[in-house]
């Protein structure tokens, strides 16, 4: 059943806990994100951030605990629930993900084909209304190979938002992007959130361009949630771990160097095992 309008809870992640091979990467997870809202997951590499997107979208289920979207809890929800409850979610994946035998409006028209009946007069219209909204209308005849990085993951993003949905979950967006194409995804999120009414997850290690446009940044550490907020409460924020993620220092909580014997020892080889 869907949410109750007056909360304005999409996702809830209560204690959420998660293993791979016997390796521990959420040890009691809890985070809330708001309708309407851009919210960041942030941390050190290795943290699970990715994990966390695919226990949302329920390719992964938690050991424990339990996620909800719009009320749903999505681990005990049946293949064909879940496969509408996706339905309900747009995907920007790391690598853009797009399908290199399509052109650019055979990519954007394709989650339209398999997920609605829409004659095709329809689904041209909302293919150039996406592509429009990404500025790439102009490339709808254009193949993969054939765009740049930057104009493919806006391609990526009008695929995303082809089905119109409540979500969208956005895997390293800003990944491999020059300094143009970066500033130009990052409004066209925020812009692309605002004017749908989207909620909009972003998993990203880019601080300055995700902290530019996040409502909410979440700092996971050790497979918890170690402080949350605004940008700015973060920059302010006296936690070293905070600190030390939000202004790239070398030096902190997270070390730079894997542990290894003393140095001098090693050269003569008594660290050897």
């Amino acid at each position: 059943m869907p949410q109750d309008p007056a909360d304005d809870a999409l996702i809830r992640v209560e204690g959420v806990h998660f293993a791979r091979a016997g390796r521990p990467i959420f040890s009691g997870l809890d985070l809330t994100i708001r309708r309407g809202r851009v919210v960041a997951i942030m941390g050190p590499s290795g943290t699970g951030k990715t994990t966390l997107l695919r226990l949302i979208g329920g390719q992964l289920r938690p050991d424990a605990g339990r996620i909800v979207v719009d009320g749903e809890e999505v681990a005990r929800l049946g293949r064909s629930a879940l496969f509408k409850l996706r339905e309900r979610m747009g995907v920007l994946f790391q690598s853009g993900a797009l399908l290199t035998d399509l052109n650019v409006f055979d990519n954007v028209a394709f989650p339209l084909r398999e997920h609605s009946a829409l004659s095709e007069v329809m689904i041209r219209d909302l293919v150039l209304m996406k592509l429009e909204a990404v500025g790439l209308r102009g490339a709808r005849g254009l193949m993969p190979s054939e765009l740049s990085g930057g104009m493919a993951r806006r391609v990526a993003l009008a695929r995303a938002i082809a089905l119109d949905p409540m979500l969208v979950l956005y895997d390293e967006p800003f990944t491999g992007q020059d300094p143009i194409s970066m500033g130009v995804l990052v409004r066209l999120i925020r812009r692309l959130n605002d004017a749908m009414g989207l909620t909009s997850v972003i998993v990203s290690h880019d601080v300055q361009e995700t902290a530019a446009i996040a409502d909410d940044i979440y700092v996971i550490v050790g497979g918890r949630v170690i402080e949350s907020g605004s940008a700015a409460a973060l920059t302010a924020s006296e936690s070293p771990w905070v600190r030390q993620f939000m202004q790239g220092e070398p030096d902190g909580p997270v070390p730079f160097h894997y542990p290894a014997p003393d140095i001098d020892a090693d050269l003569l080889g008594e660290g050897e095992a």
